[in-house]
C-alpha cells in the first residue's frame, strides 16, 4: 500500500500551550495564583528566547564586518604582492569558520524555538495589519464673487436667522455646545458675520447689555472658527473640542479668551459711534439747501418771530416781521433762509432778488419781503423736525 500524504501539515498543533484560564485545576489550588505563574513563566521564556536571538544577530553583524574587512585586506595583499598574505589567509580562515558556528547556533535556536508549544501570544500573527483614521479636512470654500457671496449669505440668513439669534442669546458653554451640536451647520463663517452685524445693531440701538451678551458668543464662533483653521479641519469637528477645552483649560487660554472678547465689545462700539456719525452726516447733506446750509440749523439760528412764521407758514406776518426788523439783520436771516430751502423767492417776478426773496427797489434801497414759501417738501421737513 503506497501512504497518503497530507497537503497541509497539522502536526504544530499537536502541541499547543492553552490559554491561563481555560484550564481546570484542584480546587484547593489557588486559581488566580496558579495562572499568574503559568503567564509570567512564559512570558519569561520567550523573553530569554527573544534575547538569544538577538544576541546571535549582533554577533553575526560584527562577524560579517570583520570578514568583509579581512577579504579586502587579502585582495589588497594580493595586488601588491605583500609578505603578510598567509597570515591574512589564516585570519580569514578563523572568520569563516566562526561565522559557519554561528550560522549552526542560529538554526539550533530557531530549533528550539520552533520546538515549543504555542500560546496564546504565538498561536496566531497578523497577516495584514491596517489602520485608518477619519479625518475631516478643512471645509472646502467655493470661489465665488462679491456678488454671490452676497447671495449665499442673504440666503443663509433667511434661512437660519432665527436658529443663530437663538445661539447668540445662550450663555453656558454647555449650552451652547448642545445646540451648535444638534446644528452643526451654524459653525461657518457666516454664523460669526451674523453675529458681529447683530451686536453692531444692538449698540447702535443703544440696547448695551444685550450687545455684550451676543458679543460672548460671537467670540466663542470666532474661537471655534480659529481653532478648526489651526487644525486644518471642518469647523464642525470642532464644536465638543473647544467647548470642552474652554471650560478646562489654562488660565492664560482663559485670559487671553476674555481679553479679546473685551477688544471685542470697544470695537463694536467704537464701530457704532464712528457710523452713527457717518449717518447724521449723511441725512445733514441729503437736507442741505442750494446754498449749502442745513435747514435745521437756519431754523434754529432764526429769532423766535420768524420761527412761528414758518411754523405756521404765515407769508403776511413773515413780511411785517421784516418791515419791523432792522434791514441788514432781516437781509441776513432772509439769505441764510433762501440758502437753506427755507424760503423759495418767486423766479416768476424779475424784481424779486433770488439772493434773499427782497423786491429790488431803486432809490433809497428800502424794501420787503416778498416770495413763495416752500411747498409740500417744507411740510415734510417741518414733520422730519419735529
Amino acid at each position: 500500500t503506497q501512504s497518503y500524504k497530507m497537503p497541509v501539515d497539522y502536526s504544530k498543533w499537536n502541541h499547543i500551550e492553552v490559554s491561563d484560564d481555560e484550564d481546570d485545576t484542584h480546587p484547593n489550588i489557588d486559581t488566580p495564583s496558579l495562572f499568574k505563574w503559568r503567564h509570567e513563566a512564559r512570558v519569561q521564556r520567550m523573553e530569554e528566547m527573544e534575547k538569544k536571538k538577538k544576541n546571535v544577530d549582533d554577533e553575526k553583524k560584527k562577524i560579517e564586518a570583520k570578514l568583509k574587512e579581512i577579504k579586502e585586506r587579502v585582495a589588497k595583499e594580493e595586488a601588491d604582492g605583500g609578505d603578510n598574505l598567509d597570515q591574512l589567509k589564516a585570519s580569514l580562515q578563523d572568520v569563516e569558520k566562526q561565522s559557519s558556528e554561528l550560522e549552526k547556533k542560529k538554526m539550533q535556536i530557531m530549533k528550539e524555538e520552533k520546538s515549543q508549544p504555542l500560546n496564546v501570544d504565538t498561536l496566531s500573527k497578523d497577516g495584514f495589519s491596517k489602520c485608518i483614521i477619519n479625518s475631516s479636512g478643512p471645509r472646502k470654500k467655493e470661489a465665488l464673487s462679491d456678488e454671490e457671496r452676497e447671495k449665499s449669505m442673504k440666503k443663509f440668513v433667511k434661512e437660519n436667522e432665527k436658529l443663530m439669534k437663538e445661539y447668540g442669546m445662550l450663555k453656558k458653554f454647555d449650552d451652547s455646545k448642545r445646540f451648535l451640536q444638534e446644528h452643526t451647520h451654524l459653525a461657518c463663517d457666516e454664523t460669526a458675520n451674523y453675529l458681529v452685524i447683530w451686536c453692531l445693531d444692538l449698540e447702535m440701538e443703544d440696547k448695551r447689555d444685550l450687545m455684550e451678551h451676543v458679543a460672548h458668543q460671537c467670540i466663542c464662533m470666532q474661537y471655534l472658527l480659529e481653532l478648526a483653521k489651526q487644525l486644518e479641519t471642518d469647523p464642525r469637528a470642532c464644536i465638543s473640542s473647544f467647548f470642552s477645552k474652554i471650560q478646562i483649560a489654562d488660565q492664560d487660554y482663559k485670559n487671553s479668551f476674555y481679553s479679546e472678547l473685551e477688544a471685542f465689545k470697544d470695537r463694536i462700539k467704537k464701530r457704532a459711534q464712528e457710523k452713527i456719525a457717518e449717518a447724521l452726516e449723511e441725512e445733514r447733506q441729503e437736507r442741505l439747501g442750494p446754498g449749502g446750509l442745513d435747514p435745521v440749523e437756519v431754523f434754529e439760528s432764526l429769532p423766535d418771530s420768524m420761527k412761528e412764521c414758518f411754523e405756521s407758514q404765515n407769508i403776511p406776518m413773515l413780511q411785517q416781521v421784516i418791515k419791523d426788523m432792522p434791514e441788514e439783520e432781516a437781509r441776513h436771516h432772509m439769505k441764510r433762509c433762501v440758502d437753506s430751502g427755507l424760503w423759495v423767492p418767486s423766479k416768476d417776478d424779475p424784481g424779486t432778488n433770488t439772493e434773499d426773496g427782497f423786491v429790488k427797489k431803486d432809490g433809497d434801497g428800502e424794501s420787503e419781503g416778498e416770495g413763495e414759501a416752500e411747498g409740500e417738501g417744507e411740510e415734510s421737513h417741518y414733520a422730519e423736525v419735529k
